[in-house]
């Protein structure tokens, strides 16, 4: 715990009060123009890749970057979120980043890891359609390339799940907001992007 109240001071004395303007702003309202779902894992800092501000992104976070499919039992934190970040937030892009190692992905690949797991696993049923979308097999990945190519598939599947939710296909529909699918290499710092029409992953550029 000293580390976290040792960060907090720095804040508080040093970071805080160069940004005080700034927070002022942000004290009774947010207008985040991006929804941004990562996984929960502590190597992926959105402010730090994208270098954003507070009040920037609006993020979901959770095991596998996951989204679960539109119906009657799969209403929970994340659609609701979503939800809210289209409907009252009025972001215009919407973002599913999944990144390598991915230890939602390695359990798929490793059932046996998630048997004293049992909520776990459940949740990460979610990522079975991966092996559908599973990528090429691209070999600047290493050694975890077979991984990368499911976790690149596992986007592209959470991807088919967002856009089963009603707030997105509204927006979508009304021409409101757009859809992106980024892979984030944590060894390159290297971020990818689906491109729909060429069913691939390509490199994040103007």
């Amino acid at each position: 715990m000293r580390r976290l109240i040792e960060g907090y001071q720095h804040f508080a004395h040093d970071l805080f009060p160069e940004r005080r303007d700034h927070f002022k702003l942000l004290s009774d309202r947010q207008s985040p123009r991006w929804l941004f779902i990562t996984c929960s894992d502590s190597r992926v800092v959105p402010d730090l890749i994208l270098s954003t501000e507070p009040g920037d992104l609006f993020i979901i976070r959770n095991a596998g970057n996951i989204v679960p499919p539109e119906g009657p039992e799969t209403y929970g934190g994340v659609s609701a979120t979503i939800e809210y970040a289209i409907e009252v937030l009025d972001v215009r892009h919407v973002i599913l980043c999944g990144h390598s190692d991915c230890g939602a992905l390695k359990a798929a690949l490793d059932h046996v890891a998630l048997e004293k797991l049992p909520k776990a696993k459940l949740w990460l049923s979610h990522v079975d359609d991966a092996f559908h979308f599973k990528q090429p097999v691209n070999p600047a990945d290493g050694p975890q390339a077979e991984l990368a190519s499911l976790i690149r598939g596992n986007v592209v599947a959470q991807l088919v799940n967002l856009r089963t939710q009603p707030a997105v296909i509204n927006a979508l529909h009304q021409n409101r907001i757009q859809v992106h699918g980024w892979y984030y290499d944590i060894l390159s710092g290297r971020v990818e992007r689906y491109d729909d029409e060429q069913k691939r992953f390509l490199p994040l550029s103007l």
